[in-house]
């Protein structure tokens, strides 16, 4: 199926509706941007993972956007199971191809490869989050650690779930930043970890905005924000994928999570940030 994308907003390098006739498509929670701009990959919270290329102009701007048929992702046990088991929201696609995928309503982080997707070990902490605010991001990095942390923390900071070694550790932690709360995450091709948050007015809508973190031994220091949105400037943007373009410029691509409701657009938000 083929997609049209319209450009909207001077400061951005582009924000692109995304139209359908396949009304599978929609609730994208989690995108990769791939092959310098020209590989996508966007993930359906309701158990659907969707790929496809991009074509650009000589900007960068997406001017269409053609998807193959879904990858229909499965709950625990195999079946579809209800919709609350098969919500799918982080999504990572590692150095060698393997993909990774978390939920939300059963919390779990999958592997998904040519051989079928496997549930990784469960983190103990895992038991403790909320049904509808758990592993909203998942990002991976240059040496195959995964990253994933919950939408909703209690207390003054949110904590970081890594899988390193067939194991997850979850001493680190991150500084929460007021009522934003994390939807979203990626490291560069420099190895820095970002993070996509939201906020939301029901008044004055959502508003949007990436912390940059430096890995150490340690922990994720820094946590500037280096890209924000008022509220009522986009919809509700979910997923981050950080890639560099042609002219060798860090892009943060992110999706809007439409909710399956013809109120609210499918939007791929695109920014420069270097």
């Amino acid at each position: 199926m083929t997609l049209s994308a319209l450009a909207e907003g001077e400061d951005l390098l582009g924000a692109f509706t995304i139209r359908s006739e396949d009304d599978r498509l929609g609730g994208l929670s989690a995108v990769e941007i791939t092959e310098g701009g020209r590989g996508f990959a966007a993930l359906s919270d309701r158990g659907m993972l969707f790929r496809g290329r991009i074509t650009r102009d000589g900007t960068g701007r997406v001017t269409a956007l053609s998807l193959a048929e879904p990858e229909i992702l499965m709950a625990r046990g195999g079946g579809r199971g209800a919709r609350g088991a098969r919500d799918s929201e982080g999504l990572a696609i590692a150095p060698d191809g393997q993909v990774f995928i978390s939920y939300e309503g059963d919390h779990r982080v999958t592997r998904r490869n040519e051989q079928g997707e496997t549930i990784l070990p469960a983190a103990p902490g895992f038991r403790d989050l909320e049904a509808n605010g758990s592993l909203e991001s998942l990002a991976v990095d240059g040496a195959g650690t995964l990253y994933t942390l919950p939408e909703v923390s209690q207390g003054p900071t949110i904590r970081v779930f890594r899988y390193i070694g067939g194991a997850w550790d979850e001493s680190w932690s991150i500084p929460r930043d007021g009522r934003f709360r994390p939807v979203g995450a990626d490291f560069d091709p420099s190895g820095r970890f970002y993070l996509l948050e939201r906020d939301f007015s029901l008044f004055r809508g959502f508003a949007s905005q990436i912390r940059r973190f430096e890995p150490t031994p340690g922990g994720l220091t820094g946590g500037g924000v280096v890209w924000r949105s008022s509220h009522g400037t986009h919809s509700n943007l979910e997923g981050l994928s950080l890639w560099r373009d042609g002219q060798g410029r860090l892009i943060a691509s992110m999706v809007s999570d439409d909710n399956f409701s013809p109120l609210l657009p499918t939007t791929l938000v695109e920014v420069v940030l270097e």
